[in-house]
């Protein structure tokens, strides 16, 4: 990955706080890997439905993840084309696929099934 575009401290500041909340954090590391839908958010963080859209929100508002309507429901993936892509990577480059959080999430994903 080539990107020619580089930030200022400032932007790099702002993206790196957007994502030091845990639970933004986590969020990222998850799409990272695959699309995942809100309603599995919810169940994997056991946390209420705006809360999680709450989050979702400033992440897309950043530009950091993508998201694609279907029907009624909402699904996020990763924005790779995002100007803070090289610092996204970075950051979840160091997050061990063995980090205790990241495995609860995993061990609690569901199928969707959002009706």
């Amino acid at each position: 990955m080539n990107h020619t575009h580089r930030l200022s401290s400032e932007e790099i500041a702002t993206y790196v706080k957007v994502m030091s909340d845990p639970t933004r954090l986590l969020i990222i590391k998850l799409v990272s890997k695959k699309e995942y839908c809100v309603c599995q958010f919810v169940d994997m963080f056991e946390m209420s439905q705006p809360s999680i859209s709450q989050h979702l929100k400033k992440l897309k508002s950043f530009g950091l993840v993508e998201e694609t309507r279907r029907g009624q429901w909402r699904f996020y993936s990763l924005n790779t084309a995002s100007d803070a892509i090289g610092i996204v990577h970075a950051i979840m480059n160091q997050i061990s696929d063995q980090d205790e959080r990241y495995i609860e999430l995993i061990n609690k994903e569901r199928p969707v099934d959002c009706g």
